[in-house]
């Protein structure tokens, strides 16, 4: 039976921590860090994600703030905007929610945003830096916090097969560096993958995230692997992960839940981000 990887307790241990540094940051330098938020149109999950992110934003001592703009928005007005929070020196970073309505480019928009305030990590300097084995200013939210979570096992990353399902810039490309960086042997699977489950069951490591609930059943998984699932999807009124839990803690060592694995991480990183942001500024 697989131990419980629980992201909610190592999150709030971290968000913990992080209040204190930002009280302290305030007491010396007498700047509160900021986060602003950009929300595009009526997406229901974004607005939600948009909302924890300004509770937490508050409970750490920050200051969150989000614009909220019309669906119906021009990419140029959009990134007017993104360009107006750059030289706003009140603001130390700067997040774009995706998805955004199809008629606007996500690219042209991240692209705006300063790299120093790029505290999601998605900026092409910020990408570029991680994939030449550099050192970012930001690394991506998620893609961070999935490392804590390994990490947190106890279990040493170098040597290990580690096997990432998703090729997203958000997760699964940054996670797959961040992995080569800890000397694990990567494979990056995709929908095109030929024999998914023969791949997937080398993993020591594996990191499922393709957005497809239960693809990832327990006959895939490798004895004593560590299983981290990203995926978040709604069926019916449960919310369920790319990985079929039920099967998978029997075979793995270690499992996230979803909820309350990566999710939670996630938000903490982007709160660590916007205070090393917030600590730069005044450098």
């Amino acid at each position: 039976m697989a131990q419980i990887i629980n992201g909610k307790v190592i999150a709030t241990k971290i968000r913990e921590g992080l209040a204190d540094e930002v009280e302290s940051f305030i007491k010396e330098t007498g700047v509160s860090p900021k986060l602003s938020v950009v929300l595009v149109g009526d997406d229901p999950a974004s607005h939600v994600y948009v909302r924890s992110k300004e509770n937490a934003c508050q409970k750490a001592g920050m200051i969150g703030e989000t614009h909220r703009l019309s669906a119906n928005i021009k990419q140029n007005e959009l990134n007017e905007l993104v360009r107006r929070l750059n030289k706003d020196r009140s603001v130390h970073g700067i997040l774009v929610q995706l998805p955004l309505p199809k008629h606007l480019d996500p690219i042209a928009a991240l692209n705006e945003i300063s790299p120093e305030k790029d505290v999601d990590g998605l900026h092409p300097l910020n990408m570029g830096k991680l994939l030449r084995g550099d050192d970012p200013l930001f690394i991506p939210c998620t893609a961070h916090g999935i490392m804590e979570l390994i990490l947190s096992t106890g279990v040493e990353i170098k040597g290990k097969e580690a096997v990432v399902v998703g090729r997203s810039n958000i997760v699964g490309k940054p996670v797959a560096l961040l992995l080569l960086q800890q000397h694990a042997t990567v494979t990056i699977c995709h929908s095109r993958t030929k024999d998914l489950g023969e791949v997937v069951k080398r993993a020591d490591i594996l990191v499922a995230s393709v957005g497809s609930p239960g693809i990832i059943h327990g006959n895939m998984v490798k004895n004593g692997a560590i299983v981290i699932d990203v995926g978040v999807n709604r069926v019916g009124d449960k919310l369920q992960g790319d990985v079929d839990f039920d099967s998978a803690k029997d075979k793995a060592a270690y499992i996230t839940p979803v909820p309350g694995g990566v999710g939670p991480m996630t938000i903490a990183m982007l709160l660590k981000n916007t205070l090393i942001a917030a600590k730069n500024a005044q450098k």
